[in-house]
Parts: structure tokens; C-alpha cells; sequence
């Protein structure tokens, strides 16, 4: 596998299983359903592998690549999915010593289908779904069945009881508005089974407000960890795809209509960092029309200052929640102030608030590394 594909952005890696569907090559999706310990990688992480390319996609750090491929090829030869659990954590030399993982890892593997086109059309067009499997059972639920979970409803969903998918509901939810993945067992009075839940979102959608050469570097770098990256350029000359060719979308607006450019939720992201001092202080007002709950602004702390100082000319007064709603400074104190080192002090910002995370060194954080999937206890 070359480093280039095992590292792909998920949207990616999403584009690639639909480019082998409607190929029509044979190809087999393995996705990460259980883990115990610790691993690179967590439940939902995939890796798409075709006979004859590169795989796409990861489920580990290069620990199992091999042996998931190994497993992949004989499904792909007898149609079948099937379930398999290496255990890295023993002092085995095999898989105990020397490898980057200690973790007890299970990994689903099936035979890519026409099956899976709905979910890939759900996470384009911007809707979240849940895909549930059946990973192991003693019930008329066959191994291998599946449901979809969208806008609140189960979609395709012959092939599981409904007893089953009604006590799953309330998980599943949480997990799909959460974007995380977990197997759950399930009781049953015709006996037990185990379900994995893959809650599926589309990318974070980021929107940076600028056009000059330092949005450049904060657009590849935002893309490489899957953001939706859109431009908005003040200057209509500069609205050109060109000059950002990694961002999704570029769009010229003036500062005054920013709030109606798009319609805004509490997840989107704004950055703004267009550098004149009027056209900022403009968006930032519009910005906080919207539910955005942040608002990334470049500058120094007396830039921001003079901005406050402008409003309040104009009997505009920010409140308590609006100004926490306003991060300015942008960026996390990284040091260095090269355009890509200020570019990833920005996006490790981002990050952070996407994942709700506050940043801090992992060698001073208690417990796990990843954020270990709590479900409500009623779910």
C-alpha cells in the first residue's frame, strides 16, 4: 500500500468505493468494528482493497494491512463477508512484539456491492445515516444483514426483526448525531446478537472568508484531515477555482450578504482572515447572525480591540455569548510563523473545537488517547 493511500481524508477514501461500484471491479470494504485496548486506529475506520491496486484506506498503522488483505481476498473469492479479531496485545512474537498497535482488533470484511451505494449517496449529499450490520448472532437475523438509519427512520431493513431494530433506535441515534461507531450486543428471546453501529457523517464544512496567498496552505492542510473546505473571496477577480483548486467550492460575495451566502448551522466553521480591517469587521458582525458557534479571527489582540472599539461607535455592544462565540487570535500557540506553521496552528484550532476536544499535550492527558464511545445508559 503506498502511504499516499493508506493516509487518504475520508471523503476520499468514500469517492474511492464509489468510483469501484460504478467501475463495476471487484473490490471488498473491510471497516474496524470492535476494539479492546488500545489501536490506531477506532471502530468505523476503513480500508477499501481491489485485487489488483493499491488498498485505500487504513484499519491499522501498517500492523494488519497484510493479514485484513489476506482475509479480503477470500471473501472477495466465495462473495462472503466474514468477522476476524487479531489479538496484538500477548507476547507472541508474531503479533505481540514489535508492532505499533496493543490492542485486541476486530475487523468486517465483505464483498463490495450495490448494497452500500446508499449510504455513499446519504454522506454526499450532506445527510448523516447509520449503517448497522449484523456481526454475530444465534437469531433469524442472518450474519451479514443490514439497515440503514436515516433522518430518524430505519431504510432497508428486511433482513433484522424489528424488536431488534427498535431497541437499537435510541443508540443508534446518538451514535449517528455523534459520527461514531460501536458494536452492541442485543438480547433477544430467540437468542442473542451482536450489531455493529457505523454512524456515518458527512465532513465538517469550514468556511474561510479571504483570498489571499496565506488561505492557500490553511485549505490543503484543512482538506488532508476532511473538512468541506469553502472560499469566499471578497474581490470577485480572485473567486477563482484556480487559485484555491483544493477547496470545494469558491464563491465571491460582499461582506455585507455573508449571512445570506449559505444557509448556517451551529457546526459550520467560519474563519476569516481577508486582512482588511473593514471587510473583517463587517463579516464578523454578519457571522454572528448566524447559529456559527465559531469564528476563527486573524489578528492580534489590538486589531480586535479596534474592532471592538468600532462597534461600539455604533452603539454595538457584543455580548457574553457572542464574544465567546469569537476566537481571536486565531490558531492554537504552536510557535513558529512560517505560512504553513501559522496554516496548521489554525487547523489544529479547528480540529479541536470539531472534535470537542481542548487541546493539550498527550503525555498529560489521563486515560486513552481516543475518546472511548459512552452511550446513554437508556439508549
Amino acid at each position: 500500500m503506498s502511504t499516499t493511500a493508506w493516509s487518504l481524508p475520508e471523503t476520499d477514501i468514500f469517492d474511492t468505493i464509489r468510483t469501484a461500484l460504478d467501475d463495476g471491479s471487484p473490490a471488498v470494504l473491510a471497516t474496524v468494528t470492535a476494539v479492546e485496548g488500545s489501536a490506531y486506529r477506532r471502530p468505523g475506520a476503513k480500508m477499501l482493497i481491489r485485487p489488483d491496486e493499491d488498498d485505500v484506506g487504513s484499519v491499522t498503522a501498517g500492523c494488519l494491512e497484510d493479514e485484513v488483505r489476506d482475509v479480503a481476498m477470500d471473501a472477495l473469492e466465495d462473495g462472503e463477508p466474514r468477522i476476524e479479531t487479531w489479538d496484538l496485545t500477548g507476547d507472541d512474537e508474531v503479533w505481540g512484539y514489535g508492532v505499533g498497535c496493543n490492542g485486541v482488533i476486530t475487523v468486517f470484511v465483505e464483498p463490495l456491492d450495490e448494497s452500500y451505494r446508499p449510504v455513499l449517496d446519504a454522506r454526499r449529499a450532506g445527510n448523516p445515516v447509520g449503517v448497522v450490520t449484523v456481526v454475530e448472532s444465534e437469531t433469524a437475523a442472518a450474519f451479514g444483514s443490514r439497515a440503514r438509519f436515516e433522518s430518524g427512520q430505519w431504510v432497508d431493513s428486511a433482513g433484522i426483526p424489528d424488536d431488534v431494530l427498535d431497541e437499537l433506535a435510541p443508540a443508534t441515534t446518538e451514535l449517528v448525531e455523534r459520527g461514531k461507531a460501536e458494536t452492541i450486543p442485543v438480547e433477544t428471546a430467540e437468542g442473542d446478537l451482536s450489531v455493529f453501529v457505523d454512524g456515518i457523517r458527512p465532513s465538517t464544512e469550514l468556511v474561510i472568508f479571504g483570498s489571499g496567498v496565506d488561505v492557500t496552505p490553511v485549505v490543503e492542510l484543512a482538506k488532508l484531515v476532511d473538512f468541506r473546505v469553502t472560499v469566499v473571496s471578497f474581490r470577485g477577480g480572485q473567486a477563482d477555482t484556480e487559485r484555491f483548486p483544493r477547496a470545494d467550492e469558491v464563491l465571491s460575495t460582499s461582506p455585507r450578504d455573508v449571512a445570506d451566502l449559505r444557509a448556517w448551522d451551529e457546526d459550520t466553521l467560519a474563519v476569516v482572515m481577508s486582512h482588511n480591517f473593514l471587510d473583517d469587521r463587517l463579516t464578523l458582525e454578519r457571522l454572528l447572525e448566524t447559529p456559527v458557534e465559531y469564528i476563527g479571527l486573524m489578528g492580534p489582540h489590538e486589531r480586535f480591540g479596534e474592532m471592538l472599539e468600532a462597534f461600539a461607535e455604533e452603539d454595538r455592544v457584543l455580548t457574553d455569548d457572542e464574544r465567546a462565540r469569537i476566537y481571536t487570535p486565531i490558531g492554537l500557540s504552536l510557535g513558529g510563523d512560517s505560512p504553513y506553521q501559522i496554516a496548521y496552528s489554525i487547523v489544529a484550532e479547528l480540529l479541536a473545537v470539531a472534535h470537542d476536544r481542548e487541546p493539550q499535550h498527550l503525555s498529560r492527558r489521563a486515560g486513552p488517547i481516543h475518546e472511548r464511545v459512552e452511550l446513554d445508559s437508556d439508549s
